[in-house]
């Protein structure tokens, strides 16, 4: 089975037909074709196929979506709050390549030396998180201006220089 990757969730049931609102991080408009799949996390790492019966692009972060078999508003209205993932093959297809989301799965190199590999991404007003499991603990590692080289995406490497101690904050 391909990995998942979280893109959003539903936030709002629309109108009386059964459409969704889809809030995502992919990072530019985004209009699904009919019959593409979207899955939902059904429980923990179990997700669910629902097949696009109709979207349309609101703007960069909201997309309206009519899935197959939820014709009534009270239908949808089960899907709201609930997270929206992708295969990752169909992840890197509709990610912006600017995205922040978009660094999931990238390696982070701090000064030549490889730290490891992006989880999640959290964006915060100011900056970004990103969140890396480094000897079975979580490390949130800040991604901003003044940590960030530079981003190299045919190697699927983040170039950083982190403050001294940082990771010692976690790993000790």
């Amino acid at each position: 089975m391909s990995e998942y990757i979280n893109i959003g969730k539903f936030v709002a049931a629309f109108g009386l037909t059964g459409e969704l609102i889809l809030k995502h991080a992919l990072g530019k408009k985004i209009t699904f074709k009919e019959g593409e799949i979207l899955f939902i996390e059904d429980k923990k790492a179990s997700y669910l196929p629902y097949f696009i019966q109709t979207s349309k692009a609101k703007n960069n972060e909201e997309t309206a979506i009519q899935l197959e078999d939820f014709g009534t508003r009270e239908k949808a209205q089960t899907l709201v709050k609930k997270g929206v993932w992708l295969p990752e093959e169909d992840f890197r297809k509709l990610v912006a390549k600017d995205s922040p989301i978009g660094l999931i799965g990238y390696k982070l190199i701090d000064d030549g030396k490889n730290i490891g590999v992006i989880d999640e991404v959290i964006e915060q007003p100011h900056q970004v998180l990103l969140q890396l499991t480094i000897d079975e603990k979580e490390v949130l590692v800040p991604l901003h201006d003044e940590t960030l080289i530079n981003i190299n995406h045919k190697k699927k490497e983040v170039h950083v220089v982190l403050p001294d101690g940082l990771l010692d904050v976690y790993l000790l």
